[in-house]
């Protein structure tokens, strides 16, 4: 599976997941604003926000990716530099992270309306599977006693990729919401939902 992930998309991916958890961290460290941040702090948060954000954000790239290429599409994701410096900068300006580093570009003849669908709800439904085990891990981390770290990550992971698969499930411009919705209305309401509920869930109870 690898040896289709060229090294071009692997550089792609890796600047850009690298680039996201420095966004978050500025953004839960509350941007250049912050004052008496500890250097140990803001590893931690960055280290949180690898394992977090980064994760939900390449394995979304990469559904979309193997998806599309089951269909016969070749596939790769491209970071956009000018969006990647735009994240940074507003989380170290006013704390808040907007992120869109990239996309994945699908090559080939024209997506028939289904596989546009399928290869669109791919990357949320990946973040709601992702969902499962950082929830196991809070679980397991509160149960078994293995550290706040272990519940924090767990948390975190939970709450991050609700929030990508409720954003990219949004029925608008270049979304994956608008283009499962207009191959099947029934699987965008369930996964808007279910997506929807997860994150209002996991904000109010994590």
């Amino acid at each position: 599976m690898l040896e289709r992930i060229s090294e071009r998309e692997r550089k792609d991916l890796g600047i850009a997941w690298l680039a996201l958890a420095l966004a978050f961290t500025l953004a839960l460290v509350g941007g250049f604003s912050a004052t008496g941040v500890h250097l140990g702090t803001a590893a931690l948060f960055f280290l949180l926000s690898l394992i977090t954000v980064g994760v939900g954000f390449v394995l979304h790239e990469l559904a979309h990716k193997f998806t599309a290429m089951r269909y016969g599409y070749w596939a790769e994701f491209q970071k956009d530099n000018q969006m990647l410096l735009v994240a940074v900068a507003i989380a170290a300006l006013v704390g808040v992270v907007f992120a869109a580093p990239g996309a994945t570009m699908i090559y080939g003849p024209t997506l028939s309306k289904r596989e546009n669908g399928l290869i669109s709800v791919a990357g949320p439904v990946t973040n709601l599977l992702l969902a499962i085990p950082f929830g196991l891990l809070f679980i397991a981390g509160t149960m078994f006693g293995l550290g706040w770290f272990v519940m924090l990550v767990g948390a975190v992971g939970v709450k991050i990729n609700a929030m990508l698969a409720a954003f990219n499930m949004l029925p608008f411009g270049p979304l994956d919401g608008k283009k499962v919705l207009a191959w099947n209305p029934l699987i965008f309401i369930v996964v808007i939902a279910v997506s929807f509920a997860l994150l209002f869930g996991a904000l109010f109870y994590l």
